[in-house]
């Protein structure tokens, strides 16, 4: 991705969707969806399939379209890979969890994550829980139709027709097939977070919420337990108080997240790496088409070349709902070219001022520096509208009939940021 021009503003990577050139065989989301991806980063094959065919010995499962749908590669399927990943909000006997009161079951956390064909990268587009939509009809997960309905908000589809009616939704308002899904609880951010030994999140100023019970102070802390699970759980203690800044917040602790576990450290660690599939798989719900400690594994050695730059997270396009305050409705045109690039698997850029509302960049973070041709003085001034003289022709330029996919630059109106970029959560006085 292009650079910024702001000051101190860290480069943007690119979204690459396209058919590109391998780099390699293959490494990899909400401390809601963190347990959902950190099952796929485990690294090396023998390691993986110890892990998760361990962890996977007693995961509950939900048949994606019947029973008999037919088993598909989820690291080899043309035009990439749709995962959706819900966070529920339900308490489990025993939770670690405060139970409060809780009025049925909820999808309050919702990301679809698209792994492109080349395995080149990762997009998790989070879908907001007040976004209200109309609902197709659809077959719940224990079998009960369930007619169409117009106007009903995203969140309530897992607690009325389960994994099933949620992915048929979702289905229809993107245009994607996505054939695999999986649900982790409260309990699974808790245990991914020990299990990481915390996650370093920057804070421009005093975050309070007496909802979630979070308190912090401006500057950066290392979060992990219940203390993590009340970061991402916040709304009115971030930004504008909207479940738009709650997932801009959200995203500041995930690319924090995916920044340590991509660390070698971290990768190079089998105990941490076995701790992360085991606590996120022990509090999961699969489809079954993803269920499979072999499907599990190829899908950790998909991800396993990845690094933060290759990491997207953007929130899906929307506008303030006129009907009714506080919700959203979604943003048709901008919609249309982020689930359009998905589609065609397709490489793009976000935006220059794409920040969220409850996240802004962090300062004080060091900013890459450019790098330098061999030979060259690195003193000299450069433009970037020149190549060097000496620079490499890319392979597409040097085959006959080869071309390079499109680009896209998304819309500045879609907020995002890839986990390359380091970003602190902005506090509210509403909290």
């Amino acid at each position: 991705m292009a650079a910024r021009t702001a000051p101190r503003r860290r480069p943007r990577g690119v979204a690459r969707h396209g058919r590109l050139r391998r780099r390699g065989v293959l490494r990899p989301l909400l401390a809601l969806l963190a347990g959902g991806l950190a099952v796929l980063l485990v690294s090396g094959a023998s390691v993986a399939a110890i892990a998760v065919r361990s962890a996977t010995s007693g995961v509950e499962t939900v048949a994606l379209g019947g029973d008999d749908a037919p088993e598909v590669d989820v690291s080899a399927i043309e035009g990439g890979a749709n995962v959706l990943l819900v966070g529920s909000d339900e308490r489990e006997a025993g939770s670690a969890v405060d139970a409060g009161v809780v009025d049925g079951v909820r999808n309050d956390v919702n990301i679809l994550v698209h792994l492109s064909e080349d395995h080149s990268q990762v997009t998790a587009v989070s879908i907001p829980r007040d976004l209200m939509i109309d609902v197709p009809a659809c077959t719940g997960d224990d079998g009960t139709a369930h007619a169409a309905r117009s106007y009903q908000q995203f969140n309530t589809l897992y607690g009325e027709g389960g994994m099933n009616c949620t992915v048929t939704a979702l289905e229809q308002l993107t245009g994607l097939s996505i054939p695999f899904a999986g649900k982790i609880t409260f309990d699974g951010v808790i245990e991914m977070s020990n299990a990481l030994g915390g996650v370093d999140v920057c804070v421009v100023d005093r975050i309070r919420d007496t909802d979630s019970g979070l308190d912090l102070s401006a500057g950066t802390h290392t979060l992990q337990g219940t203390d993590a699970l009340a970061f991402l759980r916040t709304r009115h203690g971030v930004g504008d108080g909207s479940d738009l800044a709650r997932i801009s917040s959200q995203q500041v602790f995930l690319s924090a997240m995916m920044r340590k576990i991509i660390s070698g450290g971290t990768l190079g660690d089998v105990g941490t790496l076995y701790k992360l599939s085991s606590a996120a798989l022990s509090n999961m719900t699969l489809s079954s088409s993803l269920s499979s400690p072999d499907q599990l594994v190829r899908l950790a050695l998909a991800l396993r070349d990845l690094q933060p730059e290759d990491i997207a997270f953007v929130q899906y396009p929307v506008v303030d709902d006129p009907r009714q305050a506080g919700r959203v409705v979604t943003s048709e045109a901008d919609a249309e070219v982020l689930f359009a690039a998905l589609r065609a698997d397709t490489p793009f850029t976000l935006g220059d001022q794409s920040e969220g509302r409850g996240s802004a960049v962090d300062e004080t973070a060091p900013v890459p520096e450019a790098p330098v041709t061999e030979g060259a003085d690195p003193a000299a001034p450069t433009d970037p509208a020149t190549p060097p003289a000496d620079a490499a022709v890319p392979d597409e330029a040097a085959t006959p009939g080869a071309t390079t996919p499109p680009t896209t630059t998304l819309p500045s109106t879609i907020t995002g940021q890839t986990a390359a970029e380091a970003t602190c959560s902005q506090g509210s006085s509403r909290g």
